[in-house]
């Protein structure tokens, strides 16, 4: 049998990335948000090797780890921790508990892998063939009638992309508006080329190497989840027929590719006026023809320059990641692979001010209001999981925060900040998807 791993933490989307980690290397996991839970379970299904959170809801991971060690004294012990940081409690980890590992967050999810084969060994087993019913197609245009009607989308006008041999470039043009798609009667055929997976990428039920659960008001921790663990791969995500991928390189949202017609490249310079629907329609039909890319005829015919390519490519895969912001209900699979690193033009930007943007661009009043209520009291969260530098803030947004302190409702933080209530609301609800608030426990 597969050597069985105690994986503890209570951020759910993280604890189910890491038992993926190491069900596809092999192991059996059992997992735990709490301390209490972790006790019960591990004495049910006792484990070969221990990973633990050091800062749990209902006790610390160290006494976690005591009460773990009365029933099994020489369980090997990792610790993760995104608060108790510096030598001085890796050193104590090891000393007291002879701790195999300590690693704080962010962190390399290869790494943890690598400490834990060390403790318990274990032969990774070959995985069957993709179904063929659960595939990504990318290559079906799904009308946006599928979806629903959409707002438009504002897009700030500098972006950050990476090119060929690791250049980093940042483009400051003029903001976008990305406008609902006008119905335009063209029929779009991407053929793979450079940059594009060959073959159709897995999101569904029985995928191997896959983890599927419910998509809500998620997608800020699932984003956290892969930036946390530093991890490669992508997160699929579907609402009806409509499906997205997002890729990540070591924790950074990269590139984005979606079935929905409205995404689609040529869409997406008739939605932002960069050209027109009739442009788009020969260039398709030349481009069809031909076996080439409509952004190809389109810089061929002058109606875009080549250095322009790459910050609408940027924008685009933008606009899909942010249009994620909207959904409030769906599926979502992660799996870990390398496609990113075929694409040649990735965005750069942190995943925090991608998830603050994000929320304070498609988070509706009313959604805002149902997370978060004007009698609620926030104080500043014990492990934030972004630290506040990484995070752009502006001016009245940084002096509101030293007045979170738990004293003033949520009510009256708005009223002091002066601003809409909707913005005070994005603003707030951003910072608690981020970590660094959370709401003040009544007990």
């Amino acid at each position: 049998m597969a050597p069985r791993i105690l994986v503890v933490d209570d951020n759910q989307e993280l604890l189910t990335l890491l038992t993926q980690l190491f069900e596809d290397a092999g192991y059996e996991v059992v997992g735990a948000s709490k301390g209490k839970q972790a006790v019960e379970v591990s004495r049910a299904q006792p484990p070969a090797v221990a990973v633990l959170d050091i800062l749990l809801p209902d006790m610390m991971g160290y006494h976690l780890a005591d009460a773990l060690r009365k029933d099994q004294p020489q369980l090997p012990l990792v610790f993760i921790t995104g608060v108790f940081k510096g030598g001085k409690h890796a050193m104590e980890a090891r000393q007291k508990y002879a701790a195999a590992g300590y690693f704080e967050k962010p962190f390399e999810a290869a790494a943890l892998l690598e400490a834990v084969r060390k403790l318990v060994p274990v032969e990774k087993k070959a995985s069957a063939a993709t179904p063929a019913e659960d595939a990504f197609d990318v290559e079906l245009d799904i009308d946006v009638e599928e979806e629903g009607p959409q707002d438009a989308m504002e897009l700030t006008g500098r972006i950050k992309v990476t090119g060929g041999d690791n250049l980093t470039a940042e483009i400051r043009g003029a903001n976008l508006t990305a406008s609902p798609l006008h119905k335009v009667p063209v029929t779009l055929v991407r053929p793979p080329g450079p940059g594009r997976p060959p073959e159709p990428l897995p999101v569904g039920a029985g995928s191997p190497g896959s983890r599927r659960g419910d998509f809500k008001d998620n997608l800020p921790s699932l984003i956290t989840a892969f930036y946390l663990s530093r991890e490669t791969g992508e997160l699929g995500v579907q609402r009806g027929k409509v499906k997205k991928v997002v890729y990540f390189e070591r924790g950074t949202p990269v590139f984005a590719l979606s079935n929905l017609l409205a995404d689609r490249f040529g869409q997406f310079l008739v939605r932002v006026g960069k050209i027109k629907p009739d442009q788009l329609q020969d260039a398709s039909a030349v481009a069809t023809a031909s076996n080439r890319r409509t952004g190809d005829v389109l810089v061929e015919r002058g109606l875009l320059k080549d250095t322009e390519r790459l910050y609408y490519v940027g924008q685009q895969v933008k606009a899909i990641i942010y249009s994620l912001f909207s959904w409030e209900d769906g599926t979502y699979v992660m799996s870990f692979k390398e496609k990113a690193a075929a694409e040649s033009i990735k965005l750069d930007v942190h995943p925090a001010n991608l998830i603050v943007r994000g929320i304070k661009k498609l988070y509706k009043p009313e959604r805002l209001r149902r997370m978060l209520r004007p009698e609620d009291r926030l104080i500043p969260a014990v492990a934030p999981a972004y630290q506040l530098h990484e995070v752009e803030l502006e001016r009245w947004e940084a002096e509101l925060l030293p007045r979170i302190d738990g004293n003033r409702t949520v009510g009256e933080l708005i009223a002091y900040a002066n601003r809409p209530e909707q913005v005070v609301y994005g603003y707030l609800v951003s910072m608690m998807s981020l970590g660094i608030l959370e709401a003040r426990s009544n007990n």
